[in-house]
């Protein structure tokens, strides 16, 4: 059998399939390479099921060959060859939420180990919970001896970690410098003003479990930093009202800020995929059979709406170790792969939840 002697970096096409993309690396014992497709996602196949597509010169539509092991002098005349069709990757859908045109952007430290804190390593992440983009920089250090420490653009809606900082280099990052610049892509937006600021993190916030609370967009507890709104505005409070506060026989109860849940759009489909949501009582089922169930109502509500172009529909599925929503990964990755979806809305859902767009 003649072999295709495909390399890292080929583009190639499957045999006995739809699709291929480009090789980002090969198991050569196995047989085995592994493509990535125009969405990004990197799938397994045999080698002997694929075929290497040339690489075109668009100038002159003739294959670029490799004569790097050639002399000269062996140079071959080339061959007009039909004409081979480059597909450019479809730019990914960006989906915006109701109230994401005010800037919301927040700094966020989750412990490693959180009952070690003198000890424990920080995960240091960006959290844009707007329609924006931002391109961001992070900057620590003190006076003339100033780094930056990540930079780069986060998608609307979206975080992205900065950093695993070590206990030891906590001091470093005491004096914090952000910048951001939201903007948005192919549209008319009304513009927002850049972002400037220095935030000063005393050291040993780090070591108080209090410094860490709840919050809408991790399950861990996490030290949040508002980016857009640093400082509070507390209300002003006349003397007669001190007076007669301190005069009174009755508490005076502080009401509550109600978090207000509301959707994007009304027509958006909420499925609860918690174990709790779809069974009374779990008594002599074992985790294997709670996954399966919440599997079968995952597929059962993607076949109720397959027909429905543009449904969305927001899977609850919880953080807790990752195992549903990995499943559902690999699903939407593979049996469901011409539907797009991303992460559900960080204010409405945290962590755990997976918003899918029928196409």
């Amino acid at each position: 059998m003649q072999k295709n002697n495909i390399q890292k970096g080929d583009t190639v096409r499957f045999l006995n399939a739809v699709g291929g993309g480009k090789v980002t690396r090969i198991d050569a014992q196995k047989g085995i390479v592994y493509v990535e497709d125009e969405d990004g996602f990197e799938i397994p196949a045999l080698e002997r099921e694929c075929v290497a597509v040339p690489r075109v010169n668009m100038e002159t539509n003739f294959p670029l060959k490799d004569f790097s092991s050639k002399p000269a002098a062996d140079i071959p005349s080339e061959d007009p060859v039909q004409n081979v069709k480059i597909e450019t990757p479809k730019p990914v859908e960006i989906i915006e939420t109701a109230d994401g045109d005010e800037l919301r952007a927040l700094l966020a430290f989750i412990p490693i180990d959180i009952r070690n804190l003198q000890t424990s390593e920080y995960d240091c992440l960006l959290i844009n919970d707007s329609n924006y983009f931002l391109f961001y920089n992070l900057i620590v250090g003190e006076k003339n001896q100033r780094k930056s420490v990540a930079n780069g653009i986060i998608e609307p809606n979206m975080q992205e970690e900065i950093s695993r900082i070590a206990n030891a280099d906590l001091n470093d990052w005491e004096n914090l410098q952000i910048q951001l610049v939201p903007y948005k892509q192919g549209k008319v937006y009304q513009p927002q003003t850049a972002i400037d600021l220095n935030l000063r993190i005393a050291p040993v916030k780090f070591y108080k479990l209090h410094s860490f609370t709840e919050n809408d967009y991790f399950d861990e507890l996490a030290m949040l930093f508002d980016l857009v709104k640093p400082k509070a505005i507390m209300p002003e409070i006349s003397p007669d009202e001190i007076k007669k506060a301190m005069l009174s026989k009755e508490p005076v109860e502080t009401p509550k800020p109600q978090r207000q849940k509301t959707l994007l759009n009304p027509k958006v489909i909420e499925v609860d995929l918690h174990i709790h949501e779809l069974v009374d009582n779990t008594t002599g089922m074992s985790n294997a059979d709670m996954l399966q169930l919440q599997l079968d109502k995952f597929h059962g509500v993607i076949d109720e709406n397959k027909h429905k172009k543009g449904q969305k529909i927001v899977f609850i599925h919880g953080k807790g170790e990752g195992v549903l929503r990995n499943e559902i990964m690999k699903l939407l990755k593979t049996r469901y792969k011409s539907y797009y979806y991303q992460d559900a809305s960080f204010r409405e859902y945290g962590f755990g939840a997976t918003m899918v767009v029928i196409k």
